[in-house]
């Protein structure tokens, strides 16, 4: 491992300038292999892997470690994705960029500023060369080939970002209430207009766990006085839904970083919507409804699948079939995992419910709720005939 990390910092400048007889060419199909292997031989010891790097932009940069939280698991784990990511996609710009410009605008949050990214090329080749099994002058080659259009890629993106957007909005919670157990909804009110669309989420930071920011759907269309909606539930051992859900009140304030996602309805399109949430899944299910109510159905069917463990749980039940008795487009069948008194939904899980209600021939599926019931939902479907492409939900995004 220390002749690995004594290699790649003696052949620094020559790496950078693109070692291996193709300086400044994009990676080609071998040096992406070569990449990919070492990835997978790195894997019994990525976490250490992934530590050296941040401990090495943290020595050279020391400014972003307070930006960074105390815990590093996440960010961790997450730059280890986005790297199997850029070896999947590095022969693809276009789709390179689309997956890389969530990563900046998440990193503007942070204060990773544009000169941060090639210092940050040289230390990930560092730490590959230092845990990296197989190491040598081809591997590194391959990897700063790759990391080159990676960086540019980020600056651009992080470049373009900061020209429409702040790196977070400051949002007052004017509303909290306790929605069922262990669940909130929160109505914040933004301090200067966010554009989102319905099925979209944003990370929140709160002030009792400052730096570290997680993933919440938007639970409502975007609305005429420019109030947002969030949906949390409390999970055991986590921070920031803990906080959210027990701690908020009116009056406390959050940060929001831009709306992601890609779990949005073409209206154009006037396909039929299957729509499964499980859970607090259900907010954005039920902003798309809203969203498509406000649009206008157009002629198409919209079919939602609201799950939860007891009717307790359907918390926002009677609302959707208000909706749904103004609108004949809308079918809501709610599922109860448990079985419950004599009158409430027949029991089972969410997707078999989905299932025994097939063929779903036609239909764009929108999934939100627990991970694992997501991907069970996913499969379902895809054994139900419908396309990949035709099942829309934001689980791996949110993992990125």
């Amino acid at each position: 491992m220390g002749a690995g990390l004594g290699r790649a910092r003696r052949r620094g400048a020559a790496g950078r300038g693109g070692a291996g007889g193709r300086p400044g060419q994009p990676p080609d199909a071998a040096d992406l292999a070569l990449a990919g292997a070492v990835l997978a031989a790195l894997r019994p010891v990525a976490d250490r892997a992934m530590a050296h790097f941040f401990a090495l932009m943290f020595l050279r940069h020391p400014e972003l470690r307070a930006v960074f939280p105390a815990a590093m698991d996440g960010p961790r784990e997450q730059l280890l994705r986005v790297l199997r990511e850029c070896v999947r996609h590095g022969d693809d710009p276009a789709a390179l960029r689309d997956r890389l410009g969530p990563l900046a605008r998440r990193c503007r949050k942070y204060g990773v500023l544009s000169g941060h990214y090639a210092s940050a090329a040289d230390c990930l080749v560092e730490a590959l060369a230092r845990y990296g099994s197989g190491w040598d002058e081809r591997a590194e080659a391959a990897w700063r080939r790759l990391l080159a259009p990676v960086a540019r890629l980020l600056v651009e993106a992080a470049e373009e970002d900061a020209r429409a957007t702040p790196p977070w909005w400051q949002a007052e919670v004017v509303a909290h209430r306790q929605a069922a157990e262990g669940v909130a909804v929160l109505t914040l009110r933004p301090d200067q207009p966010y554009p989102f669309r319905a099925g979209q989420y944003a990370e929140v930071e709160t002030p009792w766990w400052p730096r570290v920011w997680r993933p919440y759907s938007f639970g409502s269309a975007p609305r005429a006085d420019g109030l947002l909606t969030l949906h949390v539930k409390a999970v055991p051992a986590g921070w920031v839904s803990n906080a959210l859900v027990h701690r908020a009140r009116a009056g406390d304030v959050l940060r929001l970083g831009a709306a992601e996602g890609g779990m949005t309805v073409d209206h154009a399109s006037g396909q039929d919507l299957l729509c499964l949430g499980g859970g607090t899944g259900i907010g954005p299910i039920g902003a798309l409804v809203e969203e498509v109510a406000e649009h206008g159905a157009a002629g198409r069917r919209v079919e939602v699948f609201y799950g939860a463990r007891r009717e307790a749980g359907l918390y926002r039940l009677a609302e959707l079939r208000e909706l749904a008795a103004r609108h004949r487009w809308l079918t809501v069948r709610p599922v109860l995992s448990e079985q419950g008194p004599a009158g409430c939904p027949p029991a089972g899980e969410l997707p078999e419910a989905v299932a025994r209600q097939a063929p779903w021939h036609g239909f764009a599926a929108y999934l939100s709720g627990p991970a694992p019931m997501v991907r069970a939902g996913a499969a379902v479907l895809r054994r139900c005939g419908l396309p990949p492409g035709a099942i829309r939900h934001d689980l791996a995004e949110q993992q990125v």
